[in-house]
């Protein structure tokens, strides 16, 4: 006789894990493309861009020396972590000390989670900007807390809401995530946002965790505040940094942290657990980039800038109604028209059949994105204009009648 299969039980927290809705856009994609289609990909901030030869000449080097192969810290090295200190003097007039208030983790994504395992535990709440990057929102479940989603369209309003929320809601929040320039919608803010949030943080006896992953990606005249340039705010939280976007490392998976002591030290402590720290080859060649690549960062930053534009001028011709992103690597994009009735998941496979081009669903991003789309603009000008010309073809807004063509 048979024996049945024994069956397998996951922990609860998979449950609260739903289907990743960008894993389904890319499955569809790469079944389009082992079929033999062009598409133009915009779904994933994923650049195509090299990076700088500076660095990759200095990992080519370095690789080679037998005592980069062995285990590193957790927590980074320390002439890593003094560049990333230093820069953040020269840049934004932040002073840090490099062997307690700066760690480098495996990705900014590993680093939230971990943190999120330092901080939350089951019954702790995080105030989480909506609509959200996912991981800002799952490494608050996976760690057993609960979020609280707050919009981010208008400043003042979610301002209030943050303390409204922290003075009505029992239990209180302990965390508040924070995102600017924020992903997916771009949202910028100036440093006098970041001062009532050291404010707010202070009365409501929150933690600030701030996502900076696109600092220097900024356009039109827009330079980005960094979040401890506000006096106090290393008393009340971290910022996370990213070398993927700036420096086109992404596959490199090198982040960064920096501020409040004891919650890089708390990091650091879960880190010490869960892993050995990045390959040392990698966080030499991380150096260089800090020190001696700021100019390919303009270059890259002027390259979005020039690929933002074509987006925005292509589907204007199309008739869409499009608000210039000021920086990050997105567009964030109304679905015009009728089309805004199909849901952002449908009509971005619609974008695939018919104008072959890939974007992310607003709906992916959590409620709040319903009706949007993410555009990446990660492909180079010529593939951008062919895609705007494709989404021209199949889905050019109607104009009312009697208005000039």
């Amino acid at each position: 006789m048979k024996q049945a299969k024994p069956s397998v039980h996951l922990a609860d927290r998979m449950s609260q894990l739903p289907d990743y809705l960008f894993g389904k856009i890319n499955a569809m994609r790469q079944e389009k493309r082992r079929e033999g289609e062009d598409l133009i990909d915009m779904s994933m901030g994923n650049p195509i861009d090299p990076t700088p030869d500076p660095i990759v000449d200095k990992l080519v080097e370095v690789v080679r020396d037998r005592r980069n192969h062995r285990y590193s810290v957790s927590e980074g090295i320390y002439n890593l972590r003094n560049e990333i200190a230093k820069y953040y003097k020269a840049q934004y007039a932040v002073s840090l000390e490099p062997e307690e208030e700066v760690i480098f983790t495996i990705g900014s994504k590993e680093g939230f989670s971990h943190l999120c395992l330092a901080l939350l535990g089951p019954g702790d709440l995080a105030i989480v900007p909506a609509p959200s990057y996912p991981i800002h929102t799952y490494s608050v479940i996976l760690a057993g807390g609960g979020t609280i989603r707050l919009r981010v369209e208008d400043d003042e309003e979610f301002l209030r809401d943050v303390s409204i929320t922290c003075t009505r809601h029992s239990p209180a929040p302990k965390v508040l995530f924070l995102n600017y320039p924020h992903n997916p919608t771009g949202k910028c803010v100036e440093l006098d946002f970041f001062k009532e949030v050291v404010r707010l943080a202070r009365r409501h006896d929150l933690i600030v965790v701030h996502d900076f992953a696109y600092a220097r990606l900024t356009f039109d005249g827009y330079e980005a505040p960094s979040f401890l340039q506000v006096p106090g705010a290393k008393e009340v939280g971290v910022e996370f940094g990213t070398m993927s976007k700036a420096y086109n490392m992404a596959g490199w998976r090198i982040g960064y942290a920096l501020g409040n002591r004891e919650i890089i030290q708390a990091l650091g402590r879960i880190k010490g657990y869960y892993d050995y720290g990045i390959f040392q080859a990698i966080q030499i060649a991380s150096i260089i980039a800090i020190r001696d690549c700021q100019d390919q960062v303009l270059e890259q930053r002027d390259r979005y800038c020039r690929r933002r534009d074509v987006v925005v001028d292509g589907l204007r011709q199309a008739g869409w109604d499009v608000t210039p992103t000021r920086a990050a690597m997105f567009q964030w994009v109304r679905i015009p028209g009728e089309w805004v009735k199909e849901g952002s998941f449908d009509f971005a496979l619609r974008l695939m059949e018919e104008a072959k081009v890939v974007v992310s669903p607003g709906a992916g991003f959590g409620p709040e994105g319903e009706g949007f789309l993410r555009f990446a603009l990660v492909e180079n000008e010529k593939r951008l204009r062919q895609g705007m010309r494709n989404i021209r073809g199949a889905f050019t807004v109607p104009r009312p009648l009697g208005i000039a063509q």
